[in-house]
This record gives structure tokens, C-alpha cells and sequence, in this order.
């Protein structure tokens, strides 16, 4: 018998019953994401400080989620995963009411450097706790929805900055509920929790190793690539349409590719080899960059911008549920953790890599198409050493 399926939380609960509380939770909290990721650059002018303190802003949020990504899980072992979401999700409403409070730099530096460190511990929490499941296909299953809340979140949240906009209280506010519904629905609802019965002990010891190479070169690659899109893709779009409102559809539509993809993704994951799988999305990305560098209209631009985004979004939950597939529950959250860490790695060195090795109109295209390329080489040469390897294992 599965060693997953035989757990059961203390309430009697089984692995099978579905986690729809840290879902839930996440689709508020990613609304609320993905609008004060549009909000922070945008309210900074108005505010009387520098345009240029978005990039130190945005580079204080990745530095935290960094380091946050070296000790999440020791929080989620210590405290279970319903009490370390309420912690982390509180520590993000602190951060927010402090920019919202004190209008000034250093404050709002240090209020992103937290707020990046207790995303971290959000993501390795509800990570973990969808990815204890039953069964492989059962995981698959629940990062597809995983992926699709987070991306459609914040898809959705892009939409505040105009309908609210980015001046006075309100932006706020309306943040600041939408992570308070985050904190409510955790506090109050113990619906299908792992218990320290169902994860055993958290083990680092061997985790590192027990994960397979190729996840951590897919999350790696994960986060220069959207790291690099965050940042820069805005710069890249407004070079190439008239209208500049029409930037927030376009990266919207980046997102939206990433969202759809994932019912597709969670329904062949368990049936094609992973490691090919991700060749397949570098390949889709490569095409992507393609047409979008040769688009000479914005149909074509819009087509290209689908692709790419749901390439290079399907990329990490194919790492992570590659690398999840055959560990023990109790190696889940520190896998997670680590695997955070690659994807951080990668995001705070992708946009500075990207900017800097690749100068000139089409800089960004060929800094994607470097990474997915060389990925895509790697995958596939990983893939056929796999096969060769089963294949001497079942002639023995």
C-alpha cells in the first residue's frame, strides 16, 4: 500500500479529501498580489518619490523571498500548515498597512524585504500542503488548480489599477481586505490540514539529494525566465504598441496563457514523462519568442504573449511535481522549500542578467530564447539518459 494513503490527520481526515481551504485562501491573497505588484511602481510619483525606487523595491521582495525560502519549513513543521499560513499571511497585512501608513522610502524598502519573506513562507505552506496527497495523479491534479488560482489571481488583480487606481487610500484598503479574507479562511476553517501524523518529521537531511536534478535546473530556469518577464516585459511592450494603456491587457494576457494551461497540465503530467514534458514547454516558449519578435500586428503580438506565458508558467509546477513524485511526506515541505529557493535564485539574478548581457530592441527575446533553448537541450538529453537507463536496468 501506498505509504501516503494510510495517513490520516488527527480528525480522522484522509490525504483524498480535496484542500480547498489553502485555495481559497490563495486566490484572495494572489488578487491582492498581483494588484500591489502593479500598484507599488505606479503610486511612487505621486507620492514624491523616485521612479527608479521601483527596481530597489522590487529587488528587496526578491531578496526576501530568498531568504525567507532558507527556513519556511521549519516554521510549517513547528506549527502545522493551517497556524504558519495565518502567521505568514498577517506578517504580508503588517507590511502592506506600514507602506500604507508612512509614505517613505526606507520604510517601504523594509516593508517589501518582510513581505518577501513571509511570501515565501506562504508559497512552501500551501505548496506542501496540496502536494501531500495520495497519489501522484492526485498532485498533479491539485497544483493545476494551485497554478490556476495564483495566476488567475493575480490576472484578475491587474484590473485594479483601473478600476480603483493607484492614489489615495482606497488601493489599500481594498489590498488589505482582500489578504484579511486570506488570514479568515485558514483561521477559522481546519478543513483537510496534514497533520505532524500525516508529514512525519520535516527531513532535511537527504532531501537535497533525494531531488532530482532536473527540477532544480527547471526551477532555476523558472525564475529567470519570469523574473525577467516581471521586470522587463512592460519596458519590451511599450516599445511596440501606440497605445501604452494597452501594456496591462498585454502582460494580462501573459498571465492568462500561464492560468490556462494548467487544466491541460495537471491532466497529462501523469501520463507523459515529466523531464519530456518540459522539453515540449521550452519548445512552445521558443516559439513563442519567435512570433512575438516576428508579430507585425497586435493580433500576432497577443498570439505570441498566450504562448510564452503558458510555457514558461507550466514549467515550475512540472518541476515541483516531477521532484515531489516519489519522496516521503516528511521530505514534501523541505523539497518545497528548496525548490523555492532554486526559482528565487533565478528571479533575482534573472532581470539584472537580462538587462545587462542583452542589449538592443529584441534584448529581452534573445535573453528568453537563450534560456529556454539551452533548457530544452538539457531536457532532452536528460530524457534519452533516463530511457537508457531503464532500459539497461530491465535487460539486468
Amino acid at each position: 500500500m501506498n505509504n501516503l494513503s494510510s495517513a490520516q490527520n488527527g480528525s480522522g481526515v484522509a490525504l483524498s479529501v480535496f484542500p480547498w481551504v489553502p485555495l481559497v485562501s490563495l486566490s484572495a491573497f494572489a488578487v491582492a498580489s498581483g494588484y500591489l505588484m502593479s500598484l507599488i511602481p505606479l503610486a511612487l510619483m505621486p507620492l514624491g518619490m523616485p521612479a527608479e525606487l521601483a527596481a530597489w523595491l522590487a529587488s528587496a521582495f526578491y531578496a526576501g523571498l530568498l531568504f525567507g525560502a532558507l527556513w519556511s519549513a521549519r516554521i510549517v513543521a513547528r506549527m502545522g500548515h493551517r497556524q504558519a499560513l495565518v502567521l505568514f499571511m498577517s506578517v504580508v497585512l503588517l507590511s502592506i498597512a506600514a507602506m500604507a501608513t508612512i509614505k517613505a522610502q526606507g520604510v517601504w524598502l523594509v516593508s517589501r524585504f518582510v513581505a518577501g519573506i513571509a511570501v515565501a513562507g506562504v508559497f512552501v505552506t500551501i505548496e506542501s500542503w496540496l502536494l501531500i496527497a495520495d497519489s501522484d495523479r492526485q498532485r498533479a491534479k491539485r497544483l493545476g488548480f494551485y497554478m490556476a488560482a495564483l495566476y488567475g489571481g493575480n490576472a484578475l488583480g491587474q484590473l485594479g489599477v483601473g478600476y480603483v487606481g493607484v492614489t489615495g487610500a482606497q488601493p489599500y484598503w481594498l489590498i488589505g481586505s482582500l489578504v484579511t479574507a486570506a488570514i479568515i479562511v485558514p483561521l477559522f476553517m481546519r478543513h483537510g490540514e496534514p497533520s505532524q501524523a500525516m508529514m512525519g518529521a520535516v527531513e532535511h537531511s537527504g532531501t537535497l539529494g533525494a531531488i532530482r536534478k532536473a527540477a532544480y535546473i527547471a526551477c532555476i530556469v523558472s525564475g529567470l525566465t519570469l523574473g525577467a518577464i516581471y521586470g522587463l516585459l512592460p519596458l519590451y511592450l511599450a516599445e511596440r504598441v501606440d497605445d501604452h494603456q494597452q501594456i496591462g491587457a498585454m502582460m494580462a494576457l501573459v498571465i492568462m496563457g500561464g492560468m490556462g494551461v494548467q487544466p491541460l497540465l495537471g491532466a497529462i503530467s501523469t501520463r507523459v514523462n515529466r523531464v519530456l514534458l518540459m522539453f515540449y514547454f521550452c519548445v512552445v516558449g521558443l516559439l513563442a519568442v519567435a512570433t512575438i519578435t516576428l508579430a507585425n500586428s497586435n493580433v500576432w503580438l497577443g498570439v505570441g504573449l498566450v504562448m510564452l506565458g503558458s510555457a514558461v508558467f507550466a514549467i515550475y509546477p512540472t518541476a515541483i511535481a516531477y521532484a515531489c513524485a516519489t519522496l516521503a511526506p516528511g521530505k514534501i515541505v523541505a523539497a518545497t522549500e528548496a525548490l523555492l529557493l532554486a526559482y528565487s535564485v533565478g528571479s533575482v539574478s534573472g532581470p539584472v542578467f537580462a538587462q545587462q548581457a542583452f542589449s538592443g530592441e529584441q534584448g529581452l527575446m534573445m535573453y528568453l530564447a537563450s534560456c529556454l533553448l539551452s533548457t530544452a537541450v538539457y531536457m532532452w538529453v536528460a530524457y534519452l539518459r533516463g530511457r537508457r537507463q531503464m532500459t539497461n536496468w530491465s535487460a539486468a
